[in-house]
């Protein structure tokens, strides 16, 4: 890999698992790849300890929550690599997937952005749309089982052969990867959503001039907790940022 690739991971209140994600990632990464850590005002110690165990990362702390696209927009004006990789704070990489994703990308110059496959820690694959998120694949998300029914299976693109490449219009925020010039040229993340759906936003503007493409050579791995379906005030967050993604972009995809 001759290019250079920064990432960001916002952070608030992941004491837990910030160890993993930062540890794993530079264990798994070339030695020139720059990270960011942007603190959204954690009160549990996550400050200290990557101030400790994690004195390369560039720490950046807002003092308050600023929520997470208004995090990873902070640090646009810092950026000065090719590639930029967008972290959540509970992912576990085990390979070198950030030279994998930009050995593609230098192969295929008409993608803007990569969201690569997503695990669960134990290997498990996880069920993520993929597909613009109409109300009924929400809805069908919302209410899941234990297995995928029809509506939750095509929105998760579960009936296409997920071994091969292939556009989608919802990448997951827990990991994108994308080319820095073209995150500054839309302008980053729309800071009008505290959290949930800015990354289905972000993937509309890039589709808009690039190409946003599901990468299954490269995999990640998410402790995904699905803290919306079990916190009240979450879920509140998720219904305002749902409507104001369809007030910006209408219920169908356009």
């Amino acid at each position: 890999m001759n290019k250079s690739v920064s990432g960001c991971i916002v952070t608030y209140n992941n004491i837990r698992t910030i160890g993993n994600a930062i540890g794993t990632l530079l264990d798994n990464t070339p030695s020139d790849f720059r990270l960011f850590a942007v603190d959204n005002g954690s009160t549990d110690g996550t400050v200290e300890f990557i101030r400790e165990h994690f004195p390369g990362v560039t720490l950046i702390e807002s003092k308050k929550n600023i929520g997470f696209g208004a995090g990873h927009n902070s640090i646009i004006d810092k950026l000065d690599s090719d590639y930029h990789a967008i972290i959540n704070p509970d992912i576990i990489l085990r390979d070198d997937v950030i030279s994998k994703m930009v050995d593609y990308m230098e192969k295929n110059r008409d993608i803007g952005m990569l969201s690569p496959e997503i695990r669960f820690p134990d290997g498990r694959p996880q069920i993520l749309g993929k597909k613009f998120p109409l109300p009924q694949y929400l809805i069908a998300s919302r209410l899941r089982g234990k297995k995928p029914g029809r509506l939750l299976s095509e929105y998760a693109m579960l009936d296409c052969d997920l071994t091969e490449p292939m556009p989608i219009q919802n990448a997951t925020g827990c990991f994108m990867f994308i080319r820095t010039e073209l995150f500054r040229q839309i302008g980053g993340f729309d800071e009008r959503y505290f959290m949930y759906f800015e990354d289905v936003d972000l993937t509309k503007k890039v589709n808009r001039v690039s190409k946003v493409i599901y990468y299954p050579g490269a995999t990640v791995y998410h402790e995904w907790g699905r803290e919306s379906k079990k916190n009240m005030k979450l879920k509140l967050v998720q219904l305002q940022s749902m409507i104001k993604f369809y007030s910006k972009w209408g219920i169908k995809d356009k």
